[in-house]
């Protein structure tokens, strides 16, 4: 099965906003870079809350979605600094 056959159709425009809004908080001095996922799912739940209505299947959708962008975020970050270290399998000698 298919991750993205999982999550509402609806709710599908959130990924991307939810990675901007990463993005946002990241340039924000105060906020600790560990607290950033925790952020983003309280608003994951809330945005998919407001467009689908509140109820279990849109937190489920909420925490679903969440998890798409911070992941998707991850695949991008880490391809970059897989890059710029030449993309080698073995792990890194300290």
């Amino acid at each position: 099965m298919d991750f993205i056959s999982f999550v509402v159709d609806d709710a599908l425009i959130l990924i991307p906003v939810l990675m901007i809004l990463g993005k946002i908080i990241k340039q924000t001095p105060i906020i600790r870079d560990w607290i950033i996922p925790y952020l983003l799912l309280g608003a994951g739940i809330i945005l998919t809350g407001l467009l689908l209505g509140f109820s279990l299947a849109s937190f489920i959708q909420g925490v679903l979605v969440t998890g798409a962008s911070v992941f998707g975020h991850q695949l991008i970050r880490q391809t970059q600094i897989g890059k710029s270290e030449g993309f080698s399998l073995r792990a890194k000698k300290e």
